[in-house]
Parts: structure tokens; sequence; C-alpha cells
């Protein structure tokens, strides 16, 4: 099992008061495989993903990708881990305004052990054309396609993905959506992607649906949709 989670618990203090965000997450999830995190706003969505990308540390329970035991790490090898293991995309792309979209991607893969070829990930990703642009000379779906490069160039085991659509329009979207399960089959990067969006489950191996900090139900899809034909 490449992720495996057992009795995960997460809880924050505001002055004197204790609030409970995971409750005992349990979760699994294969390599090679979609996984989505479904849930409202502060369901824990993000929390769980922070914790499973070595931002944030839990309180009790297991956390294990690839075999690792990241709640067992210290702040040196947690660093590591990040660095080497995971890819991460977010709602806001975060790119470096006065790089191009070369070199955004290249000190990424300046600081990675194994990387991918720049020009085979912008490729990958339609970009090609526009390595000598910067951010500002681009579409919000097209600065989204670069933080994807960028994140998978370091050739990450785990790619998570929080609510990379949440700042697109629909066809936009698709065409994301489209993308990640392109580079889910031509990289075999396991991903694993959080949203309030039900019609994207569709795409997923697996459904995690979150609740108030549990997980309420496990969905396994035996058939995968896709993203060109996911309708929201």
């Amino acid at each position: 099992m490449f992720i495996y989670i057992s009795g995960l618990k997460k809880s924050y203090m505001s002055g004197e008061v204790k609030t409970e965000v995971l409750k005992g997450i349990e979760m699994q999830l294969e390599k090679g495989e979609v996984g989505v995190i479904l849930g409202p706003s502060g369901s824990g969505k993000s929390t769980l993903m922070n914790i499973l990308g070595g931002i944030d540390r839990c309180d009790s329970g297991k956390v294990l990708v690839d075999g690792v035991e990241i709640n067992k790490l210290n702040e040196n090898q947690l660093t590591d881990f990040r660095r080497e293991d995971i890819g991460f995309i977010f709602q806001f792309y975060n790119l470096v305004p006065n790089l191009t979209v070369g070199e955004n991607i290249e000190v990424v893969s300046n600081i990675s052990k194994s990387p991918f070829n720049i020009d085979e990930v912008l490729k990958a990703v339609e970009m090609q054309d526009k390595k000598h642009r910067f951010p500002r000379e681009l579409s919000g779906g097209e600065q989204q396609r670069v933080s994807i490069a960028r994140a998978i160039v370091k050739n990450p085991k785990l790619l998570l993905c929080d609510e990379p659509t949440g700042a697109l329009d629909f066809q936009t979207s698709r065409s994301i959506l489209k993308l990640l399960q392109k580079v889910n089959k031509e990289f075999g990067t396991t991903i694993l992607m959080i949203t309030h969006n039900a019609a994207i489950a569709a795409m997923a191996n697996r459904v995690f649906k979150v609740r108030s900090g549990e997980i309420v139900e496990t969905v396994v899809n035996q058939v995968t949709v896709p993203a060109e034909r996911i309708e929201w």
C-alpha cells in the first residue's frame, strides 16, 4: 500500500480552546492511483494533505508514504522527504513573477536528485512554446500548467493537489484535470487531490468523503471517467 494512514488525529489550541480537526482518519491508496479527498470547507481536507506532505505533524496515529513512516522523521528528514518525494499543486499558482516559465521549473529541477528533463515536462503540459514567457504573460490556465510542470519535474512519488481547479473556469478546469490524468498515466505518478466539487470524484480510483474531520465513506471506482467527460 503506497499511502497508509491509521488512527490519524490532529487538533489545534486557540488560547485554552482545543479544536479537533482530524478525528481518527483511516485511509489507503495504491501506488499509481488517483485519489480524491472530497468534502466541504472546514472538514479537515487541507490539514490531512499538509500532514501527508510533511508540512504539518499529526498528534497521534500512523502515516506511511511508500513505506516511510513520516510522522517519525526529524525536521531534516522531513525536508528531504518534501524535496525528493512530494510535488505540490495549489489553487493559486505561486510562480516566481520575475522568472520565466523555464526558470520557474528549473529552480525545482536543480534541487532534485533524479529530475525529469525540463523540455519533456514542458511538452507534456503543452507549454513548450511558452518556455521564455513570464507568468504575467500567461492566462490562469497556462499558469496552472506551469505549476503542474514545476511539481512533476522533480519526479515525485506523490503529487498533492489542493483545489487545483478552484480558481479556473469550467473549460480550463476540465483541461487541467485532463492534464493530471495524462501525468498519472505517462509518469506513473500517484496523485491525491482535494476538492469540494463532487463531479471530479468520477475520475478517481478512490474517493475519500470527509466530514467534520472524519472519513465517512470510501468509494472505490472500478471504472474511472476521462476528464473530458466530467460534467458539473
